[in-house]
């Protein structure tokens, strides 16, 4: 891991705790927050979602101005289910129907900037399970207090649930078979994100509408690098907000949602000018232990021989076989 990672590790992470509501509340003045969550046939969790910010964010306290749910075809109850507990739920299809809409979440996330008039764009996946105020309050802190920041990603623990068995910190295997590799051979810089896949994050809308958006899952690795690209790692930040507990995808739809990553990451190198860098060969990976996350750095150099027909030593062993 680089000096300047480290550095950024410390300076630009905190926990949810750091940012209690009353302090964001005086920081906040005329600043509008949106909140958004993107919706697909998530009935059965979307509700309590809205209500624990519906209630402890806009009527408790009024930290969150506009709170939206943008339904992207939902065959289930989600869009009723969200207005009964309190969201403005807009169809995807009628934000700028002289577009015809495609499928996929940056899709969503997208055309959200057309109904939204927040001045921070705060997104929530509408999948969460025991969902806290702290994911909303965590990643609006920074943003809320310091106008240098400019993006701000939610890190947490993901544990993978099958059956009765949990896997305490197995849930993001995309995350570290497929993201954070490449993220650490092209883009050293955001090697200090715990959860780049992260669905929670919030910027400013200044930042957001020059963003292009991958209209699929490549849309939280782009929005990393772009940002980077834009305005610098130190514009960046990461809030600890605890636990995250979600519904996961089987193998087939991580295999697409890798595929949308990897051809994300392509699309970016080629902007670069191919590969316009050796690749960094060191990983770094987390481990949460006592204080937090810890740093766990290894190297993937991943050396090649050359064929062995090159090899000096191996042609005049076949000449001397030869005669």
């Amino acid at each position: 891991m680089t000096h300047e990672v480290g550095d950024w590790l410390r300076r630009r992470s905190s926990a949810a705790a750091d940012w209690p509501v009353d302090r964001l509340l005086d920081a906040k003045r005329d600043t509008r927050v949106s909140v958004v969550l993107p919706a697909l046939n998530e009935a059965a969790t979307v509700g309590d979602i809205v209500k624990v910010i519906r209630t402890e964010l806009v009527e408790r306290v009024p930290l969150v101005d506009e709170l939206v749910v943008v339904d992207s075809g939902s065959t289930d109850d989600t869009s009723r289910v969200a207005a009964d507990a309190g969201a403005r739920v807009v169809h995807r299809d009628d934000i700028l129907p002289a577009l015809p809409a495609v499928r996929g979440k940056g899709e969503v996330l997208w055309r959200s900037l057309l109904v939204t008039d927040g001045d921070i764009v705060a997104f929530v996946d509408a999948d969460l399970k025991d969902f806290s105020a702290d994911f909303v309050t965590g990643i609006l802190g920074p943003l809320l207090t310091d106008p240098s920041v400019q993006l701000v990603k939610a890190m947490y623990d993901r544990p993978l649930e099958i059956g009765d068995t949990i896997v305490p910190a197995g849930g993001g295997r995309v995350t570290e078979l497929v993201a954070r590799p490449l993220l650490n051979l092209h883009w050293p810089e955001l090697a200090g994100f715990v959860q780049p896949l992260g669905g929670e994050y919030a910027a400013r809308r200044t930042l957001l509408e020059q963003l292009p958006f991958p209209c699929g899952y490549g849309i939280e690795t782009a929005m990393l690098v772009d940002t980077l690209r834009l305005v610098g790692l130190d514009a960046m930040a990461q809030v600890d907000v605890g636990v995250r507990r979600h519904n996961h995808q089987d193998e087939a739809g991580l295999g697409r949602m890798a595929a949308e990553i990897l051809r994300a990451v392509e699309r970016r190198l080629r902007r670069a000018g191919a590969h316009p860098a050796e690749p960094n060969t060191v990983l770094t990976q987390f481990e949460r232990d006592e204080t937090g996350f810890r740093v766990r750095t290894h190297d993937i150099a991943a050396r090649e021989r050359p064929p062995m027909a090159t090899v000096p030593e191996y042609r005049a062993r076949t000449r001397l076989v030869e005669r």
